[in-house]
């Protein structure tokens, strides 16, 4: 069974893929944005190439890049960097993970399968299985977002048994606003030592993300406001995401100046995610 060196707990921050105007990555920030994480966030743990990072926007190439980036600048810096290897082919999906074990990554996530979908848990377990085999070495985490797979198994029925079938499963990156089923998964595995990332972006700092919901929030608005507030050109998403309005970008940078979030420098990453 996988054994990281401590348990993944904390905060851990979902990574925006930087780019340039011209829509390339920009992987030159990439060593200034740990610094940013570590130094000014205190955050040590990250989730590379997820929804934030438009990983599936990436081809494999420069999913591969990304996550030696992320890797070889967060040596020493970083406590843990969880790469996700999640595709619709299992083919790829499987070579992903086995980069990140070969580049020194500390865990692997994968999504379930969204354009021929897995119709039941033990189809889904089935190709989650394959995966975490490509990487047997690795703390293995489920990904669990419906709103964006379609995908609507409850994660509390894909973790009954499911180390029975994946020894290496550690944990559940919960991406739902499911409340209740997010509090089966934790309670009803109390006695293993599982880690819990929620991350729902809503339910965090609430003044300033119920102002943007208001005006319309998703990736595009993130690396929009993550440049406000580290100094990090974190540049447009790629196609078919747009690129936030001027307006949004003017409205947002009011609001963290009235709410003193950049004069204090005290806004915490909007995509950090808390792990019991």
């Amino acid at each position: 069974m996988a054994s990281p060196k401590k348990k993944l707990q904390g905060l851990v921050a979902a990574t925006i893929t930087p780019m340039t105007e011209h829509g390339e990555i920009n992987f030159s920030v990439i060593g200034q944005y740990v610094d940013y994480l570590v130094k000014e966030q205190g955050v040590k743990n990250i989730f590379v190439n997820g929804t934030t990072g438009e990983g599936l926007s990436l081809s494999i190439s420069e999913r591969r890049r990304v996550a030696e980036e992320w890797v070889t600048k967060g040596r020493n810096k970083l406590d843990q960097v969880v790469i996700h290897v999640g595709a619709l082919s299992l083919k790829e999906s499987q070579e992903l993970a086995q980069h990140a074990a070969e580049i020194g990554a500390d865990g692997i996530a994968v999504i379930a399968p969204f354009f021929l979908k897995p119709w039941n848990k033990d189809v889904l377990i089935n190709f989650l299985k394959e995966v975490a085999a490509a990487a047997p070495a690795l703390p293995f985490y489920y990904y669990h977002i419906p709103a964006l797979t379609g995908v609507k198994i409850r994660a509390e029925e894909v973790l009954d048994g499911i180390q029975e079938k994946i020894p290496t499963f550690q944990g559940l990156k919960f991406s739902d606003t499911d409340l209740l089923d997010f509090g089966q998964c934790v309670d009803q595995n109390r006695q293993r030592q599982f880690a819990f990332l929620f991350g729902v972006d809503e339910f965090c700092i609430q003044r300033f993300i119920n102002f943007v919901v208001k005006l319309g929030f998703g990736v595009s608005q993130t690396k929009a406001i993550m440049t406000l507030v580290s100094g990090i050109p974190m540049g447009p998403p790629r196609l078919p995401l747009q690129k936030a309005s001027r307006e949004f970008t003017d409205n947002a940078e009011a609001k963290l100046r009235s709410l003193d979030f950049l004069s204090l420098n005290d806004l915490k990453d909007g995509n950090l995610e808390a792990c019991s």
